[in-house]
């Protein structure tokens, strides 16, 4: 599977308390392979929907958690546990839809999509979606 090195992230709100979400719209207007829109925050954390397909490089965060959800499609993420072994252990998690995983802060991790995908995140707003350093 060939990387995706555009990403199309959006970090600012798109929509204020008691603003229809429109997600099928959403879906429906994007052309990009890996697009993240944030949609609203909630008591300090926000909602994002992705609608990827291919792959995000490996990242981590240091300080936040974060979950992932899928709607439609397929969802893999490739992540090395420290909880398994001294020097970590690679493992693979499928997301179908109406699966989700919670990725723990400081966990290496690597996302990709065989086919379009849509999922939600739900993240600090603090979070840097790229990952840190």
């Amino acid at each position: 599977m060939g990387k995706t090195n555009n990403y199309n992230i959006n970090p600012d709100v798109k929509y204020k308390p008691l603003e229809l979400i429109n997600v099928p719209e959403i879906i429906r207007d994007c052309k990009e392979k890996w697009f993240n829109q944030t949609l609203t925050e909630v008591n300090g954390s926000v909602v994002r929907l992705g609608i990827v397909e291919g792959e995000f490089h490996r990242h981590k965060h240091d300080e936040d958690d974060e979950f992932f959800f899928v709607l439609e499609g397929k969802l893999f993420i490739e992540f090395e546990t420290p909880f398994d072994s001294a020097q970590g252990d690679k493992r693979t998690i499928e997301l179908n839809p109406n699966q989700g995983v919670t990725i723990p802060k400081g966990v290496l991790h690597k996302p990709y999509a065989p086919k379009k995908t849509i999922m939600l995140m739900v993240e600090t707003s603090a979070i840097k979606p790229t990952g840190d350093g």
